[in-house]
């Protein structure tokens, strides 16, 4: 819905708050969606969800071989 609402012109201001009022969802939430699922479609910069959870085993896995 917001990613319909930001391609028109007439209808990208308030895109964020305006749908986030009709779904019920905070608007600063909506636009962090929003912009990760540009980043995983590539269309945008940034970590993908699947290199973030990549990373966070690789993190994980390093802090069971370090030495306590």
């Amino acid at each position: 819905m917001v990613v319909d609402a930001r391609q028109d012109p007439a209808t990208k201001s308030g895109a964020f708050r305006r749908v986030g009022e009709q779904l019920g969802i905070n608007p600063e939430t909506l636009r962090n969606w929003v912009v990760q699922a540009e980043s995983d479609e590539g269309q945008r910069p940034g970590t993908t969800t699947s290199d973030a959870e990549r990373l966070a085993e690789l993190e994980k896995g390093s802090a069971r071989a370090a030495p306590g």
